[in-house]
C-alpha cells in the first residue's frame, strides 16, 4: 500500500495509525515514548521487573493488576511508583507492576502477534541489534503525545529517540526513517538541553519530574531489551 513504506527495510510512522500499518508488514516493531514509557519500561526491566503495560488510568487498572499478581503503577501505590521513570529507579528484584499509560501501553498491546520492544534512548543501540536478530523488517514507532482534545501531537522527543534507534539498524530506511535520524543527529550534541527545552521537556519541569528528562537523555548506558511475552515487558534472556 501507498502508506507502508514497504519498499524499505527500516519503517518509521507514528502512533496508533503507524502500529497499525506497519506491525502487520514488519518482523520487529519498536515503541519509542522516551520521556515516560518506554524509558519506565527500560529501568524497571533492567532491575527484572515484569511490566504489564494497560491502556487506561482508571479503577479496572486496578482489577487487572489481581488477575495477574501485580501492584499498579499508578495513583495511590504505597512505594509511589508510577509512569514517572524517576519513580521506579529502585525497585525490589523481580516485582511486577502494571503501568498505565494512554500512549506507549496503548501502542505496545495494539502490535499484536509482532514481536515488540521498547525501546529508548538509554538502550537504542542494545535494542536495535536484537530487533536485527529478529528479522529484517523493522518498524519503529515515536508515540507522540495527546493534546486536550485527543488528537496525537508530534512531540521532538519522541523523534528524537526514534532516530537514536534507526542509526544503528541496518538496511534500506524509509524517507520517514532517514528524517528521524537527521533529527536525532541535530539533537545529539546536547540531548538533554534539547529534551529540556522541547515541549514535553517544559512540562516535566513544570510539574517538577525533571529527573525523568534528566534519565531519558543518558544515550547507550543500558544494554537491557525489554520484549513484550505474553502480555508483559521482561528482560531478554
Amino acid at each position: 500500500m501507498i502508506f507502508d513504506q514497504s519498499e524499505y527495510n527500516v519503517r518509521c510512522e507514528w502512533g496508533v495509525q503507524g502500529v497499525a500499518m506497519l506491525a502487520p508488514i514488519s518482523d520487529v516493531v519498536i515503541i519509542v515514548d522516551i520521556l515516560s514509557f518506554s524509558t519506565a519500561v527500560e529501568i524497571a526491566a533492567n532491575q527484572s521487573a515484569v511490566v504489564f503495560p494497560y491502556r487506561w488510568k482508571d479503577e479496572t487498572a486496578y482489577e487487572f493488576a489481581k488477575s495477574v499478581d501485580a501492584e499498579v503503577a499508578y495513583k495511590g501505590n504505597l512505594n509511589n511508583y508510577s509512569l514517572s521513570p524517576a519513580s521506579l529507579v529502585n525497585l525490589p528484584s523481580g516485582i511486577r507492576l502494571v503501568l498505565p499509560s494512554p500512549n506507549g501501553s496503548t501502542l505496545s498491546l495494539l502490535a499484536g502477534s509482532t514481536p515488540t520492544i521498547a525501546g529508548c534512548l538509554r538502550n537504542s543501540q542494545a535494542v536495535a541489534e536484537s530487533a536485527m536478530k529478529i528479522g529484517r523488517n523493522i518498524a519503529v514507532i515515536p508515540a507522540g503525545e495527546r493534546w486536550e482534545d485527543g488528537t496525537l501531537r508530534l512531540c521532538l522527543e519522541d523523534f528524537v529517540g526514534a532516530g537514536a534507534l534507526i542509526s544503528y539498524l541496518r538496511g534500506t530506511l524509509s524517507p520517514e526513517a532517514m528524517a528521524a535520524v537527521s533529527v536525532f543527529g541535530n539533537a545529539s550534541e546536547n540531548l538533554l538541553e534539547k529534551l529540556k527545552a522541547c515541549s514535553s521537556g517544559k512540562e516535566k519541569i513544570s510539574r517538577n519530574e525533571e529527573h525523568d528528562t534528566k534519565l531519558a537523555a543518558e544515550l547507550n548506558i543500558s544494554k537491557c531489551v525489554p520484549i513484550l511475552r505474553n502480555g508483559a515487558f521482561s528482560r531478554e534472556a
